[in-house]
């Protein structure tokens, strides 16, 4: 049996076609029996059946095999489940003919609290505490509910039978075709399932209620939530039936299942998972209530239902062949989403807003502990930590760029195409490749491979010489260190206006261009700062730009006088911003920059602007620490324009970006210590606690006075925190919980910081929602690390089984800048090596060690005290 110990794959001798599955969960006790008989293929003569299982019990009596012609009973001679490989190796006294037979297996299971594989979740009804039974499966645990071939490409038909409490709901893939109520129980059976993987299979049994719809053709969708929370699922619902229209139109192929069912989970790791025909959700992605959800709530349910309904197509119809392919999946869904989102709610600008993902790929991907966009997955173990930004948000980017250099009809058409050609079946990255050369003409396979089969990209360097163009590409790496890599890179590029453009591929490392034929020889006489050069225009292309002294001139005067589109005033301050990190430019130039956005109103922008001027005054208070007041004062000036723009108050008819950006922009002023800021959140907050529906704190401004009255709660000053408390444990909106807990670590108070940190773990937190409590600032860094090696223990075993533990550790390790604290990681945690956390811990550390070669940077650059007290008293 040793033989099978230790592979990436099962053995290929027997290939399942059909599962007939019944499970009997018992919500009290916990624990669940089932039953399982697979048709299988054996393909070649062997004694063995090599199949997936964990944490069931499997009595030697309770397996058998039928050969299908013969009618012959094979029983197995040894029975032995192999935990640490997740496999349940069966060993037969003869050997099982080639063909047809049926694999017969009983099992039993627990309904564990780990949020994956048959798990239980909790809620309350009429003030009782109640379980509900709840599948995660993806990406490898479908064998810890039944024993199966747990691999992507081994697809095959589900038919499904419950056995449960008579007044529950059981939801599967599946419609329901029969129910049989027997006393308190009631068996209910499903309509066979289309072709599939088993990590798309679900089941949901608790007590919920519903609303519903139809799509134009028919489909009935439902969103189903706890009891009395029906109203909070009409816009998904809405979103949903929308969604599913408009992709059969863009796969040019219908919905495959008679029904779509949403479901919201109170205990869920993820934020969502595509199940076939019954999606689960957080409620915090799917659930919205008029009253108490912000606006980037609303805008977060629309694009989390278009990435769930997109992988119904492209996920669930058409399937990755193994993990290494998963970046097609999620790539493809981030991508897609903001197609729809941007199709129901064009007011939205979600094209605009999908640079944060950009800039999420692009921050992960100059790291040199990063990983390409095809990873080698040779464990189930290693599959959870590519779950990540390189999957979900690089490949987006890169699928936008490709879209984008076709053009988007192509694109389309070769789409449709793919999913025609590989439904009900598996598919490979250069499968797409081929739909898309296919129908392009284009050379899509070699173009793409320098993207997805290495990791990393390009920092694309232009300067004038002569009425030319030189343009340099070399890898770029956040921590400033020289890298290897090669890209085909497609340029796009305006001069001086929208009107002149230039679009070529940059093959090798250097390339010139003349822009004297189409652009005189104004751009290298003239020394007028309208004669800007802009690359990567909109910031289609995965790729950071470095400008000369010259050309960045004109740009930043460019952005002053809002010359710009949205998305480029975007990337010329992110990508100056990594190049500061990265110690290619100063922060004396990035601080002359930011100052050029003072006027600055569209959402994105600022918003990037916010977040890169935390991390700003993060770096400069470890390096010059005497600066920090005028660097929090700068900010505070910057922001100023478009906090009095937007004011505290919503304006009628205004847009939902206005809403949005409301809340950002005075938590930011009041983290930046704006009294003004402070003393009007701390009014309005008494006003909220004394009537919780007060028009003076609509939820968009809710984080915000809780962050904002957080910096002045101390240990012996705690009615801000306690009053957060008590709201937090009044609120049954998910929503709400997340942005206190998300709030509470905001003090500068190292005792209150200890304090909200211990919370996030007692009962009252559910363990998918820690993570949130470990927004610490500065102050908290020391308190935050401290506390994570005291609870370590803990927190593995609450966590080390997910993906959410690799939160804790980027969390609580990057913000660190200095050597001594890398080493100190270092060696805590070179005594407690842990797989599933190898990689982020590799990132985290390089993070570090990047944030304390900047701050060193930062204390050898020359002029930046005379620019940093200059603009902190400048008035605009």
């Amino acid at each position: 049996m040793d033989q099978f110990k230790g592979q990436p794959r099962l053995p290929k001798f027997a290939v399942p076609k059909r599962y007939d599955i019944s499970l009997k969960p018992d919500l009290v006790a916990c624990r669940f029996s089932g039953s399982v008989a697979v048709d299988l293929q054996i393909v070649a003569a062997t004694s063995y059946i090599v199949l997936n299982a964990a944490e069931l019990s499997v009595e030697n009596d309770a397996v058998s095999f039928t050969n299908r012609d013969s009618s012959k009973v094979f029983k197995p001679s040894r029975v032995e489940l192999f935990e640490q490989d997740e496999i349940l190796v069966l060993e037969f006294p003869e050997t099982l003919p080639v063909g047809l037979g049926v694999l017969a297996i009983q099992f039993e299971g627990i309904l564990n609290d780990r949020m994956k594989g048959f798990y239980r979740s909790t809620y309350e009804h009429n003030g009782e505490k109640k379980n509900m039974a709840v599948t995660q499966f993806e990406p490898a645990d479908a064998r810890r509910c039944f024993p199966c071939w747990d691999e992507p490409a081994c697809k095959a038909t589900f038919k499904i039978t419950l056995d449960v409490p008579s007044e529950l709901t059981a939801l599967s893939n599946m419609p329901i075709i029969e129910e049989k109520i027997n006393g308190n129980n009631k068996t209910v059976s499903y309509q066979e399932s289309p072709i599939m993987s088993t990590y798309l299979v679900a089941v949901v049994v608790g007590l919920f209620d519903f609303v519903e719809d139809h799509t134009s053709d028919g489909i009935k969708v439902r969103v189903y939530c706890q009891v009395g929370k029906a109203n909070q699922g009409k816009f998904a619902l809405h979103v949903g039936v929308k969604t599913l229209d408009l992709f059969k139109d863009y796969f040019a192929t219908p919905y495959s299942l008679p029904k779509l069912d949403m479901i919201a989970i109170p205990d869920f790791a993820a934020g969502a998972m595509e199940n076939y025909g019954l999606v689960t959700y957080r409620e915090t992605a799917l659930l919205y209530d008029d009253q108490h959800s912000a606006a980037a709530n609303k805008q977060r349910v629309a694009t989390v239902v278009a990435h769930e309904l997109a992988h119904q197509w492209f996920g669930n119809l058409v399937t990755m062949e193994w993990w290494t392919h998963l970046w097609l999946n999620e790539g493809f869904a981030t991508w897609v989403s903001y197609l729809a989102t941007d199709s129901l709610f064009p007011e939205w600008k979600i094209w605009s807003q999908f640079l944060h993902e950009t800039t999420e790929g692009l921050k992960l991907d100059g790291l040199a502990e990063s990983h390409p966009i095809e990873v080698e997955i040779n464990h189930a173990h290693e599959i959870d930590e590519i779950f990540d930004a390189i999957s979900y948000r690089k490949g987006a980017s890169v699928i936008r760029m490709l879209q984008s250099y076709l053009g988007a009809e192509c694109f389309q058409r070769s789409l449709a195409s793919y999913i025609k050609r590989y439904a009900c079946s598996n598919a490979k990255t250069e499968d797409l490749w081929a739909a898309l050369e296919e129908e392009s003409g284009e050379p899509v396979n070699e173009l793409m491979n320098s993207w997805t089969k290495q990791m990393g990209y390009p920092v694309v360097s232009v300067k004038v010489n002569n009425q030319k163009l030189e343009f340099e590409q070399s890898q770029f790496l956040s921590s400033g260190a020289h890298g290897e890599g090669h890209w085909i890179v497609p340029i796009t590029l305006c001069l001086g206006s929208y009107d002149v453009r230039k679009n070529f591929l940059l093959q090798t490392k250097f390339e010139t261009l003349d822009v004297n034929e189409f652009f005189s020889s104004q751009i290298a006489q003239d020394k007028r700062p309208s004669s800007w050069i802009k690359l990567n225009v909109d910031q289609t292309g995965f790729y950071r730009v470095k400008y000369d002294e010259g050309l960045a001139a004109r740009l930043r005067y460019a952005v002053e006088k809002q010359l710009l589109s949205a998305t480029d005033r975007f990337g010329i301050l992110d990508d100056l911003y990594a190049l500061c990190m990265a110690r290619k430019e100063t922060l004396t130039s990035l601080i002359a920059l930011m100052g050029a956005y003072r006027e600055e109103l569209d959402y994105t922008v600022l918003s990037n602007l916010i977040t890169i001027s935390y991390k700003v005054e993060r770096i400069a208070a470890d390096a010059v620490p005497e600066l920090v007041d005028y660097i929090k004062q700068f900010f505070v000036n910057l922001f100023q324009f478009s906090a009095e723009k937007l004011g505290w108050d919503p304006k009628p008819g205004e847009g939902h970006l206005d809403a949005m950006l409301r809340g950002e922009i005075l938590a930011a002023l009041a983290v930046f210590g704006h009294e003004l800021t402070l003393d009007e959140a701390s009014r309005r907050f008494q006003a909220f606690l004394e009537d919780r529906n007060t028009s003076l704190l609509p939820p968009d401004i809710r984080k915000a006075t809780y962050v904002a009255v957080m910096q002045r709660a101390t240990k012996s000053n705690r009615f801000a925190y306690d009053s957060l408390l008590k709201v937090y444990r009044e609120s049954d909106l998910s929503q709400e919980k997340t942005r206190i807990l998300s709030s509470l670590a905001s003090s500068p108070d190292p005792d209150l910081i200890l304090e909200a940190l211990n919370f996030m773990l007692s009962s009252e937190v559910r363990s998918q929602d820690a993570v949130f409590g470990l927004a610490v600032g500065q102050e908290g860094r020391e308190v935050a690390w401290t506390w994570f090696k005291e609870n370590w223990e803990h927190l593995l075993k609450t966590y080390g089984s997910g993906f959410l533990i690799t939160r804790f550790v980027s969390a609580v390790v990057s913000p660190f800048s200095s050597i001594e604290k890398a080493k100190e990681v270092e060696e805590f945690f070179a005594i407690r090596s842990n797989p599933a956390i190898a990689r982020t811990l590799k990132q985290s550390l390089e993070r570090v060690h990047i944030n304390a070669s900047w701050v060193q940077s930062v204390q050898n650059e020359k002029n930046l005290a005379d620019a940093v007290t200059e603009l902190a008293h400048r008035k605009y």
